[in-house]
């Protein structure tokens, strides 16, 4: 299978090429072009010549582009889905759900507008909110969700009037090179271009200044170099950057049915999901009971090195967040923490680790304070509503958390005392097109998603028209 990289809707090659692995098995995957700065001035140079037309194309038209393209992916399924699970790790069941998150995010889109409105007016004066767009947006997409992330950037880009240019992460690049190869026909030349590369790619297109806006997703520490950079030039810029979610159970709940939920939250794709849940507080009076039942789901997840069971499990997407996860998992071996259970013998092949959970650990433990991106899950235990919202509040982040209780009052209104981007009240997290989607402290700046988060993608312009 061969993949190219998409310049002025042109399959390109390179003489540089990379090659990744499946995660199931650390087999080689296909050859990938990693592109350089030549393609990137060159890619540069065609968003802005494409821009000056697609700006003026009228919403309607750039929202059918926008529907053709979910159409030609849905159609193009089976291919995508082949690319896309064994790149990622993910089981046929989990391959299926970001295919499908992928069309809704694209479908959302194509459906979406943010026309004028009249902010003011009286016998004097007229106050309109208009919203122009920016220019030519650099996307920069993680290893995780590698195609909804991807698209989700690219349809409200482009159906805000912008010209979009994507960097895929290397550990991830094919399904969103292939879907961009699919959309040639779809999009005049410039409008939607796609580059492979290394960091060093990624760096060049926070430094361009022909790029008007970066949308990065990814860790916090990259992140504060993406916006060092790309302050130079006064980009815009949208940064979605790692959590430490939290759920907060309350003695309410229904226990076997909320651990089972609980524990579905926390290993989704084994935990390797910004927003799943890494830290879990459960009121003492339900404790011990919560843990016999957690500890009970999840030892019941089964490694299938298939992939075609359906499961929600999957391996460590990469060797890098492997050692991660290890070294979590050593440190609090050597720290002398209570497992209630753990890994045990590694006897599959690839990157799987088996589920760990870690009976109150110390707050200020490394897998307390730092976000796992793993399948490991410290529990906690609380008494208090004021204990529970300042140890869920003592932390740099502030991306998701989820609330648990049969009185949904009680839940929002714990809800509203956390500092975070999304609260899910009774559900595990899951991000919604609907919904604006933005981090806390340093789990971001700005946010995308829903009507708020296509206004990321224009400027607003005040016409004040005197009568």
């Amino acid at each position: 299978m061969e993949f190219f990289n998409i310049v002025n809707s042109e399959k390109r090659q390179s003489g540089n090429l990379m090659t990744s692995l499946n995660p199931r098995t650390k087999e080689k995957l296909w050859n990938a072009p990693v592109a350089g700065e030549a393609d990137l001035n060159e890619a540069v140079q065609a968003a802005r010549q494409a821009f000056k037309t697609w700006k003026l194309v009228e919403v309607e038209e750039r929202q059918k582009s926008l529907a053709r393209l979910a159409d030609e992916l849905d159609a193009r399924r089976g291919q995508i889905h082949e690319i896309l699970a064994r790149e990622t790790g993910k089981s046929d069941l989990l391959t299926n759900i970001e295919i499908d998150d992928t069309l809704k995010f694209i479908r959302f889109n194509a459906s979406r507008s943010v026309p004028d409105e009249i902010e003011y007016e009286d016998g004097t004066v007229k106050i309109v909110s208009t919203h122009p767009p920016l220019g030519v947006v650099g996307a920069i997409c993680p290893w995780n969700f590698p195609l909804v992330l991807a698209m989700a950037k690219v349809s409200a880009a482009l159906v805000m009037g912008n010209c979009i240019i994507l960097k895929p992460s290397p550990f991830t690049p094919y399904a969103t090179l292939k879907v961009a190869e699919l959309a040639i026909p779809l999009f005049p030349p410039g409008v939607f271009q796609v580059l492979n590369g290394d960091n060093e790619v990624g760096r060049l297109m926070t430094l361009h200044p022909g790029i008007d806006k970066i949308t990065f997703t990814g860790s916090t520490a990259t992140g504060k170099k993406v916006a060092a950079n790309a302050i130079k030039t006064l980009k815009r810029m949208t940064l979605e950057l790692g959590g430490n979610d939290a759920s907060i159970i309350c003695p309410d709940v229904d226990v076997q049915a909320v651990a089972q939920k609980v524990a579905a939250g926390c290993l989704f794709h084994s935990g390797q999901m910004c927003v799943a849940t890494k830290r879990v507080y459960v009121h003492k009076d339900i404790f011990g009971e919560f843990r016999e039942a957690l500890v009970k789901a999840v030892n019941a997840t089964e490694i299938d090195v298939s992939g075609k069971e359906p499961s929600l499990f999957s391996p460590i997407q990469n060797d890098m967040q492997y050692r991660i996860v290890k070294d979590l998992l050593a440190d609090s071996k050597s720290n002398g923490h209570t497992f209630a259970c753990e890994e045990g013998s590694q006897q599959q092949p690839g990157f799987f680790i088996r589920p760990s959970v870690i009976d109150r650990p110390p707050d200020d433990s490394k897998i307390v304070t730092m976000e796992q991106f793993g399948p490991i899950i410290p529990l906690m235990e609380w008494s208090s509503e004021s204990d529970v919202i300042q140890r869920v509040n003592d932390t740099d982040s502030g991306l998701g958390s989820c609330v648990w209780a049969r009185d949904t009052a009680t839940a929002e209104r714990l809800a509203r005392k956390l500092e975070v981007g999304s609260v899910w009240i009774n559900s595990f997290e899951i991000p919604s097109p609907y919904g604006y989607f933005s981090g806390w402290k340093q789990s971001g700046v700005g946010g995308e998603w829903g009507r708020q988060g296509l206004l990321s993608y224009c400027h607003t312009q005040t016409l004040q028209i005197s009568k």
